[in-house]
């Protein structure tokens, strides 16, 4: 007997943070986005079995990577520094190749990727769970995104000068979240769930406009005609 069909798409949007990855749900009803409370869970793993399951979900990952070292940048990471503009472009971190991540130590990722910094190694963990976790099929509900990609987008596709991590740049994302998402910047003055802070809290609401973007398939794809990896996954940003 097929499940019966809710009256409403289940958003995501989702960040990694040190507790793990932050989700922030919500209920899409018509055009109305009704967010629900944030949730830390440990794996990436509990974020695909989420329930109930993500009509369309924008997380903060790269989904798809080339199998060789071929410079920094995929050609969606170089789109999207472009769109963001200076200097929040530099948000946009180079993404390792597949050699690079599972290399032996980091020495070895280095030879590999001498671009890898500190805190690159420290985004390994997240990386490494994407690169095992997605399967092609799962392109289908879970979308690639950034939230700077969002916030210029919310901006009226004007660079932001202001940080995330910034008083000021936490009160201009707010007011763009408020007037795109009206009544889901409440999330962002709640106190973070245990293993996130405020940060990842803005981003994380933020990404429920591209999540919803994504559900009436109104996102425009970043590059326009796709890359794929060696597993079938499409290399790409989604605003």
């Amino acid at each position: 007997m097929a499940a019966a069909k809710l009256p409403y798409k289940m958003l995501g949007g989702i960040v990694p943070c040190p507790g793990g990855w932050l989700i922030v749900p919500a209920r899409l009803a018509g055009v109305t986005v009704v967010a629900e409370d944030p949730e830390v869970v440990k794996t990436l793993l509990d974020v695909m079995e989420f329930k109930p399951k993500f009509d369309a979900a924008a997380i903060y990952s790269p989904i798809g990577l080339p199998d060789d070292p071929a410079g920094p940048y995929r050609p969606c990471d170089v789109e999207a520094r472009d769109y963001i503009g200076w200097p929040r472009q530099l948000a946009v971190r180079p993404t390792p190749s597949r050699a690079a991540l599972h290399a032996p130590t980091r020495e070895a990722a280095l030879e590999l990727e001498p671009w890898l910094t500190r805190d690159d190694f420290r985004r390994f963990k997240w990386l490494r769970e994407a690169e095992r976790e997605f399967q092609p099929f799962h392109q289908r509900m879970f979308f690639a995104a950034h939230p700077d990609l969002t916030f210029v987008q919310l901006n009226n596709d004007q660079p932001l000068l202001s940080s995330p991590y910034q008083q000021d740049g936490v009160v201009e994302r707010m007011a763009l979240i408020r007037e795109k998402l009206p009544g889901v910047e409440e999330i962002v003055t709640r106190t973070p769930p245990p293993g996130c802070a405020q940060v990842h809290m803005l981003q994380a609401t933020g990404l429920l406009w591209t999540a919803r973007r994504a559900a009436g398939r109104a996102m425009n794809r970043l590059p326009a005609e796709p890359k794929w990896d060696s597993s079938g996954l499409r290399m790409e940003l989604v605003r």
